[in-house]
């Protein structure tokens, strides 16, 4: 079979399933998601087993440590996934949610929630989005077929064989929930070309994944992930809140897109600022400054590509502004509309900055670290929108629907 033809089977497949996970009860898919919970925990050593071989493999070829960091599953992680899930069965189902409105002609018009129909995700090496991007499906009566990477596909493969286990003890078909075991460039070439049987498609990961994804699908696309985020330390700031936030933000897990990348310092606390925060680093960290840094503290000097950079490293890109309006202007030219934070005492300030930066979470006086779905209440997400149709910021479950209005009357004619 050429790989046009499995991405087709598996294609055919879920539109074949789709209907009756869209016509399942919010009870039934509930109880889906919770048997996939106890099954996670229940056969944790077996995916534990497979993701170790997944390290074995990333590690021979050279993946840096905090990629590394990104594939790695153990009894706490696994266990973070079933709670997530727990998390999710308690969120209203959205799906069949919506208005209701009576025309003066008597019609009777109903704009209500529907699912999308059939859900792809091309991903990296983080096997937790198979199961986050498949529960937020099921949730929503999606069916989907997921395409992780080669750096995870033993560990995908078992995460997807407890799914579709959990659908066929609850009479739902297993092909609900499917992965492309293809981790061939070609099997992501055929899926981006799906049309007129994947409704969306939703690349998550690196700037290169989905840059390629953007530039080459003829389905419709999601754009999300790619996470160049800044921290801006004003100038009235509290310089010990500053450096706990920066901390957080760049050392708590550098390879991750919510991930501070460049730190913005306002040149009036600079002095007395940088030096603190590189006393409190808890972690060897590679700065690359422009010239006034340099002449603070001992660093690298970065050059204009670093402003652009998302690092998923050890590294910081460290700028001396000489204000908010510096400051300002420098995010939205080099960010990738993900998360920004200011950190400031100044409320003007704080509210000039979170209505003219151009991104899907402007944080004041908090970590970046905190754009995600579960942070947010979503439970899980499928990926962060950095655009702006239709969905931006954490993709929880109102943005894996669309809408449908349904019409009553009798008799009426225009």
């Amino acid at each position: 079979m050429s790989v046009h033809e499995y991405i087709t089977s598996l294609c055919e497949a879920a539109n074949a399933a789709k209907s009756e996970l869209a016509a399942a009860s919010a009870a039934k898919k509930n109880t889906v998601l919770l048997r996939i919970a106890e099954l996670l925990v229940e056969r944790s050593s077996e995916i534990i087993a497979a993701n170790a071989t997944d390290l074995d493999k990333a590690a021979d070829n050279g993946v840096p440590i905090p990629m590394l960091d990104r594939l790695k599953l153990d009894d706490k992680r696994i266990g973070a996934i079933a709670s997530s899930l727990r998390e999710l069965v308690l969120l209203n189902d959205p799906i069949g949610s919506g208005t209701r409105t009576t025309r003066p002609n008597g019609l009777v018009i109903e704009h209500i929630k529907v699912p999308l129909g059939v859900v792809a995700i091309i991903y990296e090496a983080r096997p937790n989005v198979t199961v986050d991007a498949a529960a937020l499906c099921i949730k929503t009566g999606n069916a989907c077929i997921l395409r992780g990477g080669k750096e995870a596909i033993n560990s995908n493969l078992a995460l997807t064989a407890i799914m579709r286990d959990a659908l066929s003890e609850n009479g739902l078909s297993p092909d609900c929930v499917s992965l492309v075991s293809d981790t061939s460039r070609e099997s992501s070439t055929e899926l981006m070309k799906m049309r007129g049987y994947i409704d969306l498609l939703v690349p998550r990961g690196g700037a290169g994944l989905i840059r390629s994804v953007v530039e080459n699908a003829t389905v419709p696309v999601i754009e999300t992930g790619a996470g160049n985020c800044h921290i801006y330390i004003d100038e009235s700031a509290d310089l010990d809140i500053a450096v706990n936030v920066a901390l957080n933000a760049k050392l708590s897990r550098p390879s991750v897109c919510n991930a501070v990348e460049t730190m913005l310092v306002n040149e009036a606390v600079a002095a007395e600022f940088l030096p603190k925060f590189v006393s409190a680093l808890t972690h060897p960290l590679e700065i690359r400054g422009c010239e006034k840094t340099q002449a603070i503290i001992a660093c690298k000097s970065a050059d204009e590509s670093d402003w652009a950079k998302e690092y998923d490293d050890y590294i910081l890109a460290v700028k001396v502004v000489s204000g908010i309006d510096e400051a300002i202007a420098h995010i939205n030219r080099y960010n990738t509309k993900h998360s920004e934070c200011i950190i400031t005492k100044n409320m003007h300030n704080a509210a000039r900055f979170q209505s003219e930066i151009d991104a899907a979470a402007v944080y004041v006086n908090a970590s970046t670290r905190f754009t995600d779905g579960g942070e947010f209440g979503f439970g899980a997400e499928l990926g962060i929108s950095t655009q702006k149709l239709h969905a931006r910021g954490p993709m929880g479950l109102d943005a894996l629907t669309t809408s449908k209005y349904l019409i009553q009357g009798d008799g009426q004619i225009r």
